[in-house]
């Protein structure tokens, strides 16, 4: 292995590392990178001072150290960002007496020591007893007191800001961890509930018309009359099976609704927006049911991201002929009717031959009205059934 494979090897990032975090956010691994745009001041110290040779060698020599345990602080696994953190402040604390710029890498390492696996008020304990041998150091060694004071303040803040980001992405993973769970859990439901009813439907009409085939069979050369009768009987039983069967598998009972108002509901709560919806329409068609859901998980995005809402509804109302749904908002409104998102809606419901309004006027909320005709839906499906057999043949199957 070549020894730029080996440093390869050495930095590629960990499961856990806070570069593999980035990725999975769909971030470039570089993007931490950015930070290293502090390291400046290094370079700046000197103008404070006077330049001299002794800095420029100290600089050549400690810079490279600092970027690799920078960068394997980044890749490491959390339980070993710790170490690389603190040889960063050992670097500093050690260059001190030559070498003010170290006080860069010093507060680098204060601020990498959060990416660590420790509690939070242990990391605080940490900085506190780096920071107080910092003081002491420089105290002896009397540098600027405006310069004592400030490290340590800006390691307490950019470690607190650092501290709250961190918290705001485990929120987030937790998040986001709820709303897949509660659509596996749907998803899990309604599988078992199809497999009850398909075992409802079918053990006891199977038996009955493997009983009924046994007699025809056993009639079949003593009475040709009654084994017709009994063909018959079992022929009738079966379409009768078939219908209940597809009904069964077509009307799912509200499954994706249900689930996707679940979600909405946790995504809104994290902007602090409440959303409220009344009862769901059951035995809705399987395609109107699955628009409307997708409908709802963009609606309830924009109100996330864009309205400035506190509170949100999902209100239905169903007749024979038709379902309306609305989706309403206290937003700042002036929601724009050709933006991507409502396009795409606008499509959907139009796919299934319903209707789109909206009233977004500025600053008074957003409501967006949508009627989805079901007799069509109906119609659609029938028509898409052979009359002979009963296979579907269409689209609404």
């Amino acid at each position: 292995m070549t020894i730029i494979a080996a440093i390869r090897t050495w930095f590629v990032p960990a499961p856990d590392s806070y570069a593999a975090g980035s990725v999975r956010k769909g971030k470039s691994p570089w993007i931490d990178a950015v930070h290293l745009l502090w390291s400046v001041w290094i370079f700046i110290t000197p103008m404070f001072d006077h330049f001299t040779w002794l800095w420029a060698w100290l600089t050549l020599a400690s810079y490279p150290v600092f970027l690799a345990l920078f960068a394997k602080s980044v890749v490491a696994p959390r339980k070993d960002v710790g170490i690389y953190a603190s040889g960063m402040l050992l670097l500093a604390l050690g260059l001190l007496p030559w070498y003010p710029s170290g006080l860069t890498y010093f507060v680098f390492g204060c601020v990498m020591a959060r990416s660590c696996s420790t509690s939070f008020h242990k990391y605080l304990a940490f900085i506190a007893v780096m920071n107080a041998a910092c003081l002491l150091e420089t105290w002896l060694l009397h540098y600027a007191w405006q310069a004592v004071v400030s490290i340590p303040v800006v390691c307490f803040t950019i470690g607190l800001v650092n501290a709250a980001e961190r918290i705001s992405d485990e929120k987030t993973a937790q998040l986001k961890l709820s709303h897949d769970e509660v659509r596996r859990l749907a998803a899990t439901a309604e599988r078992e509930r199809i497999g009850r009813d398909l075992h409802d439907l079918l053990g006891h009409t199977l038996s009955l018309i493997t009983l009924k085939l046994e007699l025809s069979r056993k009639l079949f050369d003593r009475d040709s009359e009654a084994a017709r009768r009994e063909l018959e009987d079992a022929e009738r039983v079966a379409r009768h099976a078939l219908a209940e069967v597809r009904a069964a598998v077509t009307g799912i009972r509200s499954t994706d609704l249900a689930a996707e108002l679940a979600s909405a509901r946790l995504l809104l709560e994290s902007s602090a927006v409440h959303l409220d919806y009344g009862n769901l329409p059951d035995s809705l068609p399987q395609e109107v049911e699955r628009t409307l859901a997708l409908v709802i998980r963009e609606a309830t995005t924009n109100i996330h991201r864009h309205a400035g809402a506190t509170e949100a509804s999902v209100r239905f109302t169903r007749t024979p002929e038709k379902l309306d749904m609305q989706i309403c908002d206290n937003g700042k409104g002036g929601l724009a009717s050709h933006g991507n998102g409502v396009s795409g809606m606008c499509e959907r419901i139009r796919a299934i031959g319903g209707t789109l309004q909206i009233e977004s006027p500025s600053r008074r909320g957003t409501r967006l009205m949508i009627s989805v005709p079901l007799r069509m839906q109906k119609t659609t499906a029938v028509m898409g059934a052979s009359p002979q057999t009963g296979y579907v043949t269409g689209s609404a199957a």
